[in-house]
């Protein structure tokens, strides 16, 4: 973008974060009124949290109209969430970030000087990260997964926490499926792409809710955006065909010039449970692709939205 920007959205997912919210709307409106005074709105989206999360969302929107919140009828996951938050995004930058203040909002301001110096997506590294041994154990193998199956650039951090251009953001809520991988739809549409190196911060309260289910599924979303689980499937299936080709060869050599019959039935076993074991794999990655199929011509919906506060009569307000 060359234009000067003037309107800042930061969206922000909130799952299980009710005693944290007030310091984090405190910190982000602190730095959002120095870059952009009277020209942001920060959009909390519920998660269905479980906890009173909904509950300390209406009552911070009080007397802050920039402040807009919007509670799912059901838990969608973070990136389905985060989407809720983009499509009804109207700043010519829109952040993301987590909602457990280990993305400090006093680096807001670094992320908006590199959307208006033109770039599309701005991206975070860590200095110094502060997650989980399992947590961080995840995001590495994310990263290869991630460089393996959507090309992502050899060094960039696929962070939660970025900043995109309205343009990008327009771009990215076109996709109106219900497995949502947000870093995949952003790599799918711009290679201009920059990264600022900030502080990472412990979490404030509460535990984390990644989990090894979450991690998996998001690895499931990741490899259904391409087709390299497919090529895999077909290059496993021609090497199986082809190792099975030269030992029947071999056998029929070794019955010729010998004339002994081939002991081995333990071996014979364990090779066709082998070849089998592929093959259920196989279908199984088939079965996903099938199944992401079913869904979107079902219109299975990306998110259902049961409420909403501090959004005007003329902001359309929808489930997707």
């Amino acid at each position: 973008m060359n234009q000067v920007l003037s309107s800042v959205s930061v969206v922000v997912p909130v799952y299980k974060s009710a005693e944290i919210l007030p310091a984090l709307v405190d910190k982000i409106s602190f730095e959002l009124s120095r870059i952009a005074p009277e020209r942001f709105e920060l959009i909390l989206v519920n998660d269905r949290s479980p906890d009173q999360s909904w509950k300390v969302i209406k009552s911070l929107s009080e007397g802050r109209p920039w402040l807009k919140g919007i509670s799912l009828r059901k838990n969608a996951g973070q990136h389905n969430a985060t989407m809720a938050g983009l499509n009804h995004a109207t700043g010519d930058i829109v952040i993301v970030m987590d909602d457990d203040l280990q993305h400090p909002p006093a680096a807001l301001s670094q992320l908006v000087e590199k959307i208006k110096l033109g770039a599309d997506v701005c991206y975070t590294s860590y200095r110094d990260r502060k997650h989980s041994a399992f947590k961080t154990f995840g995001s590495k193998v994310n990263d290869v997964a991630a460089r393996l199956l959507l090309k992502k650039p050899k060094d960039l951090y696929l962070s939660s926490f970025k900043a995109m251009s309205s343009d990008l953001v327009g771009e990215i809520i076109r996709y109106d499926g219900p497995f949502t991988y947000i870093d995949g739809l952003v790599l799918a549409s711009t290679d201009s792409i920059a990264v600022v190196e900030i502080d990472h911060g412990s979490r404030a309260a509460g535990e984390s809710g990644y989990t090894f289910k979450k991690l998996f599924s998001l690895w499931l979303k990741m490899a259904t955006r391409s087709n390299v689980p497919l090529r895999i499937a077909t290059a496993a299936g021609f090497f199986l065909s082809v190792v099975s080709m030269v030992l029947f060869a071999a056998v029929i050599v070794d019955r010729f010039f010998s004339g002994a019959n081939q002991p081995g039935w333990a071996s014979t076993i364990a090779t066709l449970l082998f070849v089998s074991g592929v093959q259920m794999f196989f279908l199984g990655v088939l079965g996903e692709y099938v199944g992401r199929i079913y869904s979107r011509v079902n219109h299975e919906p990306q998110f259902a939205v049961k409420e909403v506060v501090n959004f005007g009569e003329s902001e359309r307000i929808r489930s997707r």
